[in-house]
């Protein structure tokens, strides 16, 4: 029978290759990737195509797929403010090793060609002052940056990366659509999209012999460190922030390279140098691989409206105390005006051909390139000659496409500042094949390749990163913000290297430390810890009020007074506008009302969002949980109707919680960060404690207060198992104030607090207590000692107010650390 099985599915599978096959040569377009260069299907497409034909039904990509989402995977496009989830498509790109090595050869060619083209532009200036080069060509780019001239790299070279975006022709032939020098983006990207195709097709992705990535990553990690003056560098990624276009390719690139991901506000540069704030202060960062345009790193000195850069951080270049990749300025070589000029200075610096030539440019900066430009602008693609918008382009056009009025706008501008444009032949791109709605169809594509300085030398990741137009224009000029992506399988004939980045036990030195974890980093856990504690709190708020409606045997309901304290205690936090309305619109609205501050849904926003801006120190299963979190109360807006439907969906969200609390406890190291989530956690507990205290175990409360008390604190079963008689005052004030055995008693997270505060790093190590120390201390000891039938509410809310001080406290020593900040100081002396 499994016989038959297979037969079956062998030739459903040939079916469907052939259908797709039929089909694909039917539709019009140009010589592609799957059907070769002579019109037969190459050979690895075929491989790869028959297997996923055996099993179209299997929907292994989807699984896969699901991937994205759990670990939040994502771009945002510029001036948006919500994330889009990462459009990968489920076929590769594949390309045989004998093509892809004449690719590697052409891109080392051309990063060796920018990386001399920058040494003359910062150092002698001779292709200028020798005519090779026109000066207005250079200095006419906003990433010229003349406070770099004269400036020599600190290790040795201005491209530690260089990426190029190639093209294939319909005649087979790659060349460079643009160069990547400022900042290239996109290799964390690659890394995820591998991770999530090799993941649908495990069998395949071993079969075809695919090169892995991992050696290139090693290579430019070494590369990094070996750009250090230190033998074990600090290496930080330096990232625009959550806002940024690829945030989420910064913090997974930085985790998987095991970076310090930091912000401008995270660095300070002093003394020549620059360092990191961290808790335990200034901690001096050696490489900085950096993601913030050359314009926005110093404000000092650059652009002096920029957030995103570090004051002082060009003269810490100059004096050679911190070394930057790329070099500021190196952006220079993404302009387009240089283009044109490509071949011949590759042949004046290097004295060879260019092996990849770039798209046929000419820059209208000069009369003879201008005239022609002029003279055939119905045929030719206009763009600007420098980054930026130039008149009415903020990227490439076709001329022929622009309205009259556009058309004349942009002839007078190029009569006027003929500098600003090229002209560009209209490229037409390959197609690759691409799996939509069943069934294959060509999509143009364009590949962008990555080249990075290692000490072994320029090394070229064996893939890439991959863009497929979601249109069929195979007009190059067309790729833009509505492209999909997927992975790049280089194969190879023979097997490849299996490799990861772990390192020879004998070649790393054994640690166990907390850390220096950066101030910004503590900050967002510690608020991450307060809105999952306040979250959960304002969760168990709307479940008792749910069941105390519902629960026949409890008087709450008929009484009143109970139902009414629980609904002042969710309009004081926030969650609850006014103090109408039936138990079933209290319960929707403190769950899911958007437009109240405290409720349950804005609440989860803002744990997430706070999550989002530390993304790299999160599991994929704690970002997945809070996704689904969010996800489950959002779908649920509008489904609520009763208190029954109101408590399903509360109950389910306090899961979510208690899987996030699980995660935190069993899986974070106890290290730096872990405390910092803790310790939110634990002072929002105590906080919480005081408030429900003072308004449910007062003078006069009643019994349905009290069990409503011991419900809000998780100590019902714990009181019942240790008093017979029932319900009494002074042993539930006892069990959720002062009972250090109680994880949800106020005593119990203060104790907690005090050993988190006695493990953290001072700032001079001169034996006496630091800010948060000396209010915890007081109050540790105060509550150790208190007796329950002396716990007054003001004893109560003075208990609260020093835990927000507390609060405080820890924020002003770890976190706002400012032009104040300090390296560390150990005084050594004789006691």
């Amino acid at each position: 029978m499994a016989d038959d099985n297979s037969t079956a599915g062998t030739r459903r599978g040939a079916d469907q290759l052939r259908s797709w096959l039929d089909g694909y040569r039917t539709l019009p377009g140009v010589p592609d990737e799957l059907m070769g260069l002579g019109g037969r299907p190459a050979e690895h497409w075929m491989g790869f195509l028959r297997e996923i034909a055996g099993a179209a039904s299997d929907d292994r990509f989807d699984m896969a797929a699901r991937h994205i989402r759990d670990s939040g995977a994502s771009y945002r496009i510029y001036g948006e403010e919500a994330e889009r989830s990462w459009p990968l498509d489920p076929l590769p790109l594949i390309l045989s090793q004998g093509e892809w090595d004449e690719i590697s050869a052409g891109v080392i060619q051309r990063a060796e060609l920018m990386e001399a083209i920058l040494r003359d532009v910062y150092g002698e200036g001779r292709l200028v002052s020798e005519g090779a080069l026109p000066a207005a060509a250079v200095t006419g780019s906003p990433d010229f940056l003349r406070a770099m001239r004269g400036v020599k790299p600190p290790a040795g070279r201005y491209l530690q990366i260089y990426a190029a975006d190639l093209g294939r022709g319909p005649d087979g032939r790659w060349w460079v659509l643009e160069d990547k020098a400022q900042a290239p983006s996109g290799a964390g990207y690659a890394l995820e999209n591998r991770l999530v195709v090799s993941r649908a097709y495990p069998n395949l992705y071993t079969s075809l012999n695919v090169h892995r990535l991992a050696p290139f990553f090693d290579a430019l990690r070494r590369g990094l460190a070996a750009s250090a003056e230190r033998d074990e560098p600090r290496i930080c990624l330096l990232s625009p922030g959550p806002f940024s276009q690829t945030y989420f390719e910064q913090a997974h690139l930085a985790r998987y390279l095991g970076f310090l991901l930091v912000e401008g506000d995270d660095l300070v540069a002093r003394d020549g140098k620059v360092w990191v704030r961290t808790i335990a202060g200034l901690k001096r960062a050696d490489v900085i691989l950096r993601r913030v345009d050359s314009d926005f790193l110093d404000p000092l000195e650059l652009n002096a409206t920029s957030h995103l850069g570090v004051p002082g951080m060009l003269e810490a270049i100059r004096s050679g105390g911190v070394t930057v990749l790329n070099m500021p300025g190196a952006g220079v070589v993404e302009s387009r005006a240089l283009m044109g000029f490509s071949a011949p200075l590759c042949r004046r610096l290097l004295g060879q051909d260019l092996k990849l030539p770039n798209i046929a440019t000419w820059w209208c900066g000069q009369p003879r390139e201008q005239a022609l430009v002029e003279a055939e602008l119905e045929h030719m693609a206009i763009a600007p000659a420098f980054p930026g918008p130039a008149g009415p382009l903020t990227g490439p056009r076709l001329f022929s496409d622009l309205s009259p009025e556009r058309k004349s706008e942009l002839r007078a501008r190029l009569a006027d500042r003929p500098g600003d444009f090229v002209g560009q032949e209209v490229a037409q791109l390959s197609t690759m094949p691409v799996l939509r709605n069943g069934r294959l169809e060509p999509t143009p594509f364009v590949l962008r390749v990555f080249c990075a300085a290692t000490p072994e030398g320029l090394r070229v990741m064996p893939g890439g990163f991959c863009r497929t137009s979601d249109g069929a224009d195979v007009r190059a000029v067309f790729m833009g913000e509505g492209a999909r992506t997927t992975d790049v399988w280089i194969v190879d004939d023979k097997p490849v290297e299996r490799m990861t980045l772990i390192q020879a036990g004998e070649d790393v030195k054994v640690r166990r430390i907390l850390g220096h974890l950066p101030s910004r980093a503590a900050d967002n856990l510690f608020w991450l810890g307060r809105y999952l504690e306040r979250t959960e709190a304002t969760a168990r708020m709307v479940r008792a009020l749910c069941s105390s409606v519902m629960d026949s045997e409890s008087s709450l309901h008929g009484r009143g007074q109970t139902f009414e304290a629980l609904r002042e205690i969710l309009v004081d936090w926030g969650a609850l506008k006014g103090d109408g309305g039936l138990a079933a619109d209290a319960a929707k609205n403190s769950l899911q009302d958007a437009s109240a501050w405290g409720s349950v849904i804005n609440l989860v926003r803002s744990a997430k969002r706070t999550a989002s801006g530390m993304r790299e120190r999160l599991s994929a299963d704690f970002w997945g949980l809070l996704v689904d979190l969010e996800a489950d109360l959002a779908g649920g807006a509008g489904s609520i109707h009763n208190e029954a439907e109101a408590l399903e969906q509360v109950e389910n969200a306090l899961r979510h919680l208690a899987g996030l609390s699980g995660l935190a406890q069993e899986n974070m190291n106890r290290v730096a960060g872990w405390r910092f989530l803790d310790m939110g956690r634990r002072i929002e507990r105590g906080a919480n404690t005081c408030q429900f205290v003072r308004t449910l175990a007062h003078d006069e409360a009643s019994i349905d207060d009290l069990d409503l008390l011991l419900d809000l604190n998780d100590s019902q079963i714990t009181y019942r198992a240790r008093y017979i008689i029932g319900l009494a005052l002074n042993p539930v004030r006892d069990l959720v104030m002062l009972d250090p055995f109680n994880t949800r008693s106020v005593a119990f997270q203060v104790q907690a607090l005090k050993e988190h505060i006695a493990v953290l790093p001072t700032l001079q190590e001169d034996g006496i207590a630091e800010a948060p120390s000396r209010i915890l201390l007081p109050l540790a000891a105060e509550l150790e000692t208190e007796d329950a039938s002396a716990l007054f509410a003001d004893n109560v809310t003075r208990y609260e107010e020093t835990l927000f001080s507390l609060a405080n406290a820890i924020a002003d020593r770890f976190f706002l650390q400012g032009a104040n900040a300090v390296p560390t100081v150990k005084l050594v002396g004789l006691a």
